[in-house]
């Protein structure tokens, strides 16, 4: 095996429990392996095929992974080939007759395949070595990529005769590792199980503020190394790939919605690396063999902690460095859970219970490796000082009193609930649920009334990671006392607890085009030089100051330092219009300021905005030009009149002239429209509120006010 090993795929030595599983599988012995990403699981299976006598088959989900694994062995001389639905009729028949003739060392299949009467009557008339299950998670439907159709694999293996079977997986939690086993009537298969610790990989979890600029920021810090990002949409992927592309990163998307050519270019592009980053939803990276991927960052928060743990698995699989952000807010969370609310309940329950662990993970300030893998049934005694809540910990405090009434909350119950009822119990809750089970009775029910639902859901979160409670591996999301549990209420003592992080109130995730940076981030000296500037030029020009520039475009000028006239036009609130009037001193001021104080200007903190394409815009535009009346161009571009009034000021704040007389003069006579005029022209500010306090909305409506503000900036700032 070793001299296999050295002349087909290179290496001197096994990895891990590579050997003993190779062993297991050429004694014909059924095997379970359990093995994170990059430990390499596929040579587990693919040595045993080139040594064995006939042809392996390999169950695989993915056509992407199919191809790579078999481009791969037929690189290094095994005869390898796919049997699934991109191939045509005759490519078919070539591969069934080069099974047929013993030729073929792996057959990779679709589990979608093999149900095809055809395919089945074709493999009973082959040699079949053993089958490999990859991907195994996808038969446990608790677990975070369940597919039906793998719950028919063993069936229809059954067909082929008494073969043996290894079945492997990156990400099993112990309730799916028992799920499969069942499903695959293995229980008694050899279990061989690595260690899920990844101790090269640096997690981090931000908050999903300025997401794009922290993005470009984080991705041209790395530039020339390999990375993935992840969106949970197709359209969040190409989007995040046009900015990355328009910020001087090669970048490239990947979904299943692209042209499978257009798949396989980018995914080549980047094996090659001809591009460095991929964007992409979590379609890409399934047994994909990059060794050298620096940086994985999750875009949206994942649907749960195995797709995460599986997909920053695909970082650093050489054993050098590799980064995992993810950037989280709770509004992914409540925008999954309405994904899920058309399923089955079964289903939909255990979703959410994925979602809750998914949260917590991010939210909580306990070291991220010790929640991952204790996620997976491993525990890890000591703090891995190699992830952001390690390097920058968060305030601590006592907690004996804490866990000893969440202990409680679980014995006095019956050991028979989640967090959710445990929380409510604790805190009194005089909700249905508590009453039915005359929890209201028990001596725990709301001792801990003073103090909100996330601070006692940490508190059972954290005495889950001290081993103090356990889930119940048959109930999903079920908790019960452990020894370590019943030992401490006999002799309570005390332990160190953290505070959570508080995501909520760290700003929500999408900047729009007229957002402030975050407060302080800007120089204040050149805050007030230009706003200094700005009240002259405005006097000299006879105009109100926020008609030349607004403060949130002065923060960003005076974060950014802008000193040419692109780079200008890529401050929030600043368009051409605006740039070509009022721009020049303003840029002179800066570099002045900018040579006196030795500033190295960070050109690539100025984040392009990829064009905005929104052929809606275009349209809006065009129809303006032809002077149509508003609600015909609402009705036509299916929005509401407000929706229309915030495209129609976007258009204009990003320096774009607009003539509405032609609808403005039909609800508006003159001396009224002078009134507006005349307000604005005199105003500190375009502030609605004020504007409508200030002329009376006995007078004018809100949509009269917001007309006569477009007008007003297209004439005198555009």
């Amino acid at each position: 095996m070793k001299e296999k090993l050295k002349a087909v795929f290179g290496y001197g030595q096994f990895r891990g429990n590579q050997e003993a599983i190779i062993k297991n599988i050429m004694k014909g012995r059924n095997t379970f392996v359990i093995m994170p990403t990059g430990a390499g699981k596929s040579l587990c299976y693919q040595l045993p095929a080139i040594a064995s006598e006939g042809t392996a088959i390999v169950i695989s989900p993915l056509i992407a992974l199919m191809k790579n694994q078999v481009d791969q062995l037929n690189a290094l001389g095994i005869k390898a080939h796919f049997l699934n639905s991109t191939l045509s009729k005759s490519e078919i028949n070539r591969v069934k007759k080069s099974t047929l003739s013993g030729e073929l060392k792996l057959l990779y299949v679709a589990p979608e395949s093999l149900t095809k009467v055809e395919n089945l009557e074709f493999l009973k008339k082959s040699n079949i070595s053993f089958v490999a299950i990859d991907e195994a998670h996808c038969i446990s439907e608790w677990g975070h990529d369940f597919r039906p159709e793998y719950r028919k694999i063993k069936n229809i293996i059954g067909q082929l005769g008494n073969l043996p079977i290894i079945a492997l997986t990156a990400t099993a939690t112990p309730k799916v590792q028992l799920d499969i086993q069942k499903n695959l009537q293995m229980e008694e298969a050899d279990l061989f199980k690595s260690s899920f610790n990844r101790e090269n990989l640096y997690y981090e979890v931000r908050p999903k503020k300025q997401i794009k600029k922290q993005l470009v920021k984080y991705v041209k810090a790395r530039k020339g190394k390999s990375g993935i990002v992840y969106c949970l949409s197709r359209k969040k992927v190409e989007e995040i790939a046009e900015l990355l592309q328009v910020n001087d990163v090669k970048a490239a998307p990947y979904h299943a919605g692209l042209d499978a050519s257009v798949r396989m270019k980018n995914q080549d592009a980047f094996l090659n690396e001809d591009v460095d980053v991929i964007v992409a939803t979590i379609a890409f990276g399934m047994g994909i063999d990059k060794p050298d991927v620096r940086f994985v960052v999750h875009y949206d928060t994942p649907k749960s902690l195995e797709g995460y743990y599986q997909e920053t698995g695909r970082a650093g699989r050489d054993g050098l460095e590799g980064d995992c952000l993810m950037f989280y807010s709770y509004n992914d969370i409540i925008k999954l859970e309405k994904f899920n609310k058309d399923k089955p309940v079964t289903e939909r329950d255990n979703a959410k219970v994925l979602l809750q662990e998914m949260s917590s993970y991010a939210e909580s300030s306990v070291c991220r490796r010790i929640q991952l893998l204790h996620y997976f049934g491993e525990s890890l005694e000591e703090s891995c000082g190699f992830c952001d809540n390690c390097r920058h910990p968060k305030e601590e405090f006592e907690g004996k009193e804490y866990v000893e009434i969440a202990i409680k909350a679980v014995q006095q119950s019956n050991e028979r609930f989640g967090i959710t009822h445990l929380v409510n119990l604790i805190r009194g809750s005089e909700n249905q649920y508590i009453q039915s089970y005359n929890h209201d009775k028990l001596e725990v029910y709301g001792q801990g009334k003073d103090k909100e639902i996330p601070f006692w859901s940490s508190v059972i979160r954290q005495a889950l990671l001290s081993g103090l409670l356990e889930k119940d591996i048959e109930n999903i999301g079920v908790l019960k006392v452990a020894q370590k549990g019943q030992k401490f209420l006999e002799a309570p003592y005390s332990i160190t607890l953290f505070q959570d992080h508080e995501f909520s109130t760290e700003g929500e995730e999408e900047e729009s085009e007229r957002d402030a940076l975050p407060q302080n981030a800007y120089d204040p000296n050149l805050f007030a030089l230009l706003k200094d500037l700005r009240r002259k030029v405005a006097k000299m020009k006879n105009l109100p100051p926020y008609v030349l520039f607004q403060d949130p475009s002065l923060e960003e000028m005076a974060t950014v330092y802008p000193t040419t006239r692109d780079e200008l036009l890529q401050v929030v609130g600043v368009g051409m219009g605006k740039a070509n009037k009022f721009g020049k001193p303003f840029l002179d001021a800066i570099k002045k300021y900018v040579e006196e104080n030795d500033i190295t200007t960070a050109a690539d903190v100025v984040i392009k905005s990829s064009v905005n394409k929104s052929k809606s815009k275009i349209v809006i535009i065009q129809q303006i030009d032809r002077k149509v009346n508003l609600e015909e161009i609402s009705e036509m571009n299916k929005m509401s009149m407000d929706d229309l009034l915030n495209e129609i000021e976007h258009i204009c704040y990003s320096g774009t002239k607009l003539n509405l007389d032609y609808y403005i003069d039909e609800i508006l006579d003159e001396e009224r429209q002078d009134d507006v005029y005349d307000y604005f022209m005199s105003a500190e500010n375009d502030s609605l509120d004020e504007a409508l306090d200030e002329l009376g909305d006995e007078d004018y409506s809100e949509e009269d006010i917001r007309l006569m503000r477009i007008k007003f900036l297209s004439e005198i700032a555009n």
